[in-house]
């Protein structure tokens, strides 16, 4: 039997070995219980040297936290260029789509420039802004109060439209993608409009840079298993495609 100075060393070891670890593992490989383990987890965050996560914990901090949008724009800018010139082959022949909110998905609306009418759904006011006059689209604007946050509409009225709206095709972005709490975003105000919107679509494609794995949003918009593409960057390990293609998604790795 291990002290508990031997099994915090032992986690914190796995722990730079691999980034996170679950409780069943340790306790395995320990050969003591879940509640002893959840115990050391709880010891180890509470001196800032982990972070605990649902089932174990990690060396990353597992939750996304707002940030304005413009600030957003700035992180990893490439990336999310990359994913949405990727994004755009499975426009197809679609003659209707919903970009939502968010850096990735607005990046998706500045290289679109279809050569068919294309009509697009948005409660973006910056992607409505930047499609109004593009040729070949007509943009359906989504009303509601405006959060300066996202620059994004919310409430009952865009949701009250989405209930009238039948779509080909979704690009949505978000701020988590989980393979136990699904897919979230980091404002709860839009969590529902963002649900809303997936319930719209027939096919749901996520816009997401790989740093979006393993984060958990405050808000929920949906389980994995509702959507059909994730396109994300080359950081994305062959480990976690793996396992989003066993839950059914296909995975596109742009770049």
């Amino acid at each position: 039997m291990k002290t508990i100075t031997e099994r915090h060393q032992f986690i914190l070891q796995r722990l730079k070995e691999s980034g996170s670890v679950t409780i069943q593992e340790l306790s395995d490989l320990m050969e003591v219980s879940g509640v002893t383990i959840r115990k050391d987890l709880k010891l180890l965050e509470d001196k800032s040297l982990l972070f605990r996560t649902r089932g174990g914990g990690s060396m990353t901090n597992p939750y996304a936290f707002e940030k304005p949008i413009d600030e957003k724009a700035l992180i990893r800018a490439e990336e999310k260029q990359t994913i949405a010139r990727a994004a755009l082959a499975l426009i197809g022949q679609n003659d209707s789509i919903i970009i939502g909110s968010g850096t990735t998905v607005f990046e998706l609306a500045r290289c679109l420039h279809p050569a068919d009418k294309l009509t697009v759904i948005t409660p973006a006011v910056k992607v409505a802004a930047e499609l109004s006059n593009r040729a070949n689209v007509e943009v359906l604007q989504l009303g509601g109060l405006i959060r300066p946050n996202s620059s994004s509409v919310v409430g009952s009225f865009a949701e009250q439209m989405l209930d009238r709206l039948s779509c080909g095709l979704l690009f949505v972005g978000v701020d988590g993608v989980d393979f136990d709490f699904g897919l979230s975003i980091s404002n709860l105000t839009e969590t529902s409009l963002n649900q809303k919107l997936i319930d719209a679509a027939q096919t749901v494609a996520v816009l997401a840079d790989s740093s979006k794995f393993g984060k958990r949003g405050i808000g929920k918009i949906g389980n994995l298993d509702q959507i059909h593409y994730l396109i994300t960057d080359s950081g994305v390990s062959d480990e976690l495609v793996r396992k989003l293609e066993e839950r059914g998604v296909k995975v596109i790795v742009a770049g």
